[in-house]
């Protein structure tokens, strides 16, 4: 069965969380900094920040376009599922 209510909330934020964290590890082993891959990929620092720390600006769990995903993908040269968790959330209202 899925998640409901804050469950499926809760699910987002850890999915973020991981997603930040794949991130971060990419761009660590390719020996990148964070304001080179926020420029390859066309975003600010502080954006690509956010997205590594898994929030967006308004403190809520960050969900990054699959425009962002896919230049974060080619600038850490990993194809897009590799930054993707391996646990997804139940994101379907019920």
């Amino acid at each position: 069965m899925g998640r409901s209510g804050s469950g499926a909330s809760d699910g987002w934020s850890e999915f973020a969380t991981e997603l930040g964290l794949q991130i971060y590890r990419l761009r660590v082993a390719k020996g990148l900094s964070q304001e080179a891959v926020a420029y390859r990929a066309g975003l600010t620092r502080f954006t690509y920040q956010r997205y590594e720390r898994g929030e967006a600006q308004s403190g809520a769990p960050s969900n990054p376009s699959l425009r962002t995903l896919l230049a974060l993908s080619q600038v850490l040269e990993v194809p897009i599922q590799e930054l993707l968790p391996q646990e997804m959330p139940d994101v379907t209202t019920r």
